[in-house]
């Protein structure tokens, strides 16, 4: 049976045959970085939280202010991922996504800039047989 892992934009809502939403984004607010952003309901368009997977805020920041390009923002956050701090949790999640159905989740639209991508590659690295479909 193949072994597939879904990203989609959080915004798309649930759609039909998807098991596991998973949220990879470091908080579930608006622009402003405080107000809630209302269409983003728990239970709703995510099952669960992975905040430990999200980009750290400095470098986040960094590539919105335009200090970064989006290649520096890939090889930090690559960086990140495979560090001592994370790697462990990321390589556990990456047999977790061979056993289950899941779909990473992030506000960007599309996965070409976004680190939901970068994140499902990095799984893929330790489960050669997962498949990535962008949603």
């Amino acid at each position: 049976m193949e072994k597939i892992l879904f990203t989609k934009s959080i915004l798309k809502g649930r759609l039909p045959n998807e098991n596991k939403l998973i949220s990879v984004m470091s908080r579930h607010t608006l622009e402003d970085g405080i107000t809630l952003d209302e269409r983003i309901i728990e239970g709703v368009s995510f099952d669960e939280w992975k905040v430990e997977f999200a980009p750290p805020a400095k470098l986040v920041w960094a590539y919105y202010r335009k200090e970064i390009s989006w290649e520096e923002y890939e090889k930090r956050y690559l960086e990140f991922l495979r560090s001592k701090e994370i790697i462990d949790k990321v390589i556990s999640f990456a047999k977790r996504c061979v056993e289950e159905i899941i779909t990473l989740e992030c506000i960007e639209d599309t996965a070409e800039k976004c680190h939901r991508r970068i994140l499902a590659e990095e799984l893929q690295r330790y489960q050669s047989d997962l498949k990535i479909v962008h949603l």
